[in-house]
């Protein structure tokens, strides 16, 4: 269900919940985790502004009395740099769609394997499609962890929270306001995890890699100054740069160094700052896979020497590691490569969306209207020479948004077999790269804060508000 007003909402938490004075107290945490929790996600998602409000609110303080606390990566990744363990690849886990539902698949796979060194992200790009910005993601990893209750540090991340190259060129200080203004929105929603993406205003035409490099470098020095002035009192969010667009020309070492070094430099300018976490390299995948015509993966060859070398140069530059991107549609038999590459983390999206799209019990009556929505709505992406098939696996990302209502409520004949191979795949995952048995080593190295949000204020429409007065 899912409450019509602030009255219904309050009603609801009666004998679970105590609010008084914007503070939060848990009475009940095994109707909360049981019940509750599962209502108030979805008035965080599909309420009106005011019940969307309240719930968000809800589910932070919620979280923050039972043990479900946003973190940052942080030290964990410094531990890294310092040769405090090895082979641990963080899998950040992009979930596009049924974000709660995936969230929990997740959550009790890492359970099951104490997996600590997780991370769920959000991509700038992704909030649009996918209709759901920082504050309504963070409340579905929030809850998620309420309910399968799971009690490790939680690291929500800003994925490419990324410079537009097009902006730039026409607006330069337009478009880095506007990455600034994300951020703004994203630090006090528990997004302590931002990966800085100004690689797309590398140039290749200069000979010098340094002035490639350049404006990459100048603004990851700039966005990394605004974040520590909002960075919560007791948290170092952890920050990545960027140093060529995925899916391109691999990285190389005159690349990381250029950035690096320069960055640093560029750094000291503005302080004393704590500088980047991670960089983020291309080693020959891309985001989505590349399609076949007949809507398949085709194969694709990561180059790991080159990601070990990478990852080794960050870390002697001060850095956790390297990260790849587009690592989810990989054939399964790569995956342990990663951590015996000492790879710092890898992001992974798609293969979570093909999964659900592709199952044999994914209803074909929904799929036929996803269809019919991309033949009518996303014509303009289809590439000449596009197969169907082809294009609607390029496309399909984008139904995450105008379908969520109908993703978030597949039967349950669809549902049950659908959660239960995603959970498979993500266990798959966390035992292949590395992330299993790690909740101790988090727990020790990770120390999450109190952070607690306002209250939200509401105020009753009057005839005057609503333009009717005489």
């Amino acid at each position: 269900m899912i409450h019509e007003s602030l009255y219904e909402l309050n009603s609801a938490l009666r004998g679970a919940v105590t609010v008084s004075g914007g503070q939060v107290a848990v009475v009940d945490a095994a109707r909360v985790r049981n019940e509750l929790i599962d209502v108030l996600i979805r008035d965080a998602v599909f309420g009106s502004s005011d019940v969307r409000a309240q719930a968000k609110w809800l589910i932070w303080e919620i979280g923050q009395q039972m043990g479900a606390r946003p973190a940052s990566i942080h030290e964990l990744y410094m531990a890294r740099s310092r040769g405090e363990y090895t082979n641990v690849t963080v899998p950040a886990m992009n979930l596009r769609m049924m974000s709660y539902d995936m969230m929990r698949a997740a959550l009790r796979a890492a359970n099951q394997l104490h997996a600590g060194a997780i991370i769920f992200e959000l991509a700038r790009g992704e909030m649009l499609f996918a209709m759901q910005g920082p504050d309504e993601y963070a409340a579905c990893v929030i809850a998620a962890a309420i309910r399968e209750g799971y009690t490790s540090p939680l690291f929500i991340q800003g994925d490419h929270f990324q410079v537009s190259h097009q902006k730039y060129a026409a607006d330069a200080q337009t478009a880095i306001q506007e990455v600034k203004d994300l951020i703004t929105r994203a630090i006090p929603c528990g997004f302590w995890n931002i990966d800085i993406d100004t690689s797309t205003l590398v140039t290749l035409e200069p000979s010098d890699v340094n002035e490639q490099q350049r404006l990459n470098y100048v603004h990851s020095a700039e966005l990394t100054d605004f974040v520590r002035k909002l960075e919560p009192a007791g948290v170092t969010i952890s920050l990545g740069g960027e140093i060529g667009e995925v899916g391109l020309a691999n990285s190389t070492v005159e690349e990381l160094d250029a950035y690096m070094l320069n960055y640093k430099r560029e750094l000291a300018q503005y302080g004393d700052y704590t500088g980047l976490s991670k960089v983020s390299v291309a080693t020959g995948t891309t985001h989505g896979g590349v399609i076949m015509p007949d809507g398949s993966i085709g194969d694709v060859t990561v180059d790991f020497a080159l990601l070990e070398k990478l990852g080794a140069r960050t870390r002697e530059l001060g850095g956790g590691g390297a990260v790849q991107h587009g690592a989810s549609t990989l054939p399964r038999e790569v995956f342990h490569n990663f951590p015996q590459a000492q790879t710092l983390e890898i992001h992974l999206a798609a293969g979570f969306v093909n999964l659900v799209f592709d199952h044999p019990l994914f209803p074909a009556e929904l799929m036929q209207e996803i269809q019919a929505h991309l033949d009518k709505h996303h014509a303009h992406e289809r590439k000449a020479g596009d197969t169907d098939a082809q294009f609607y696996a390029k496309a399909r990302k984008n139904a995450a948004g105008p379908f969520k209502a109908e993703l978030w409520s597949l039967p349950a004949a669809a549902y049950g077999p659908i959660m239960h191979d995603l959970q498979a795949f993500f266990a798959f995952l966390f035992k292949e790269l590395g992330a299993a048995n790690t909740q101790e080593l988090v727990n020790r190295v990770v120390q999450p804060i109190a952070y607690h949000q306002p209250q939200p204020t509401f105020e009753r429409q009057t005839v005057q508000s609503l333009g009717l007065a005489d």
